[in-house]
């Protein structure tokens, strides 16, 4: 059965490692509202696809012809199957590597701003509420 865009974008953003609220936040929608559209409740225009291609640095043609199964696939084939024949050790070379850094990095920040917003909602509870 073939996979729908919301899926193959849902395994995309996975494969990157990229969270729901992240996607959202780059789209400037609520984590809801980007939740909405991976699980097909939102309709999505050919604009807002080419957004998340953007965003996922993929083509909106990438995302339409992504197979989850053949990508793994090729990746086992690349990369060993982890069978035991490399010791479970994937090679990452010093392209990946800065990729990776990149993502981490990405997370940090987007993980920074959350913290800075739960601190803001906090203090506002405070100063309604007063101190527990």
């Amino acid at each position: 059965m073939a996979a729908t865009i919301k899926n193959k974008i849902r395994n995309i953003r996975e494969l990157k490692n990229y969270t729901q609220e992240y996607m959202a936040d780059k789209l400037g929608v609520t984590q809801a509202g980007y939740s909405k559209i991976e699980k097909g409740k939102t309709s999505l225009s050919y604009e807002k696809l080419v957004e998340i291609g953007r965003i996922l640095d993929v083509s909106v043609e990438d995302i339409i012809s992504f197979e989850y199964d053949k990508y793994f696939s090729n990746f086992n084939k690349i990369t060993g199957n982890n069978n035991g024949n490399n010791n479970g050790n994937i090679s990452i070379n010093a392209d990946n590597s800065s990729v990776l850094r990149e993502l981490y990095e990405d997370k940090i920040q987007l993980l920074e701003r959350l913290l800075n917003k739960t601190e803001i909602e906090l203090e506002r509870y405070k100063d309604r509420f007063g101190e527990i």
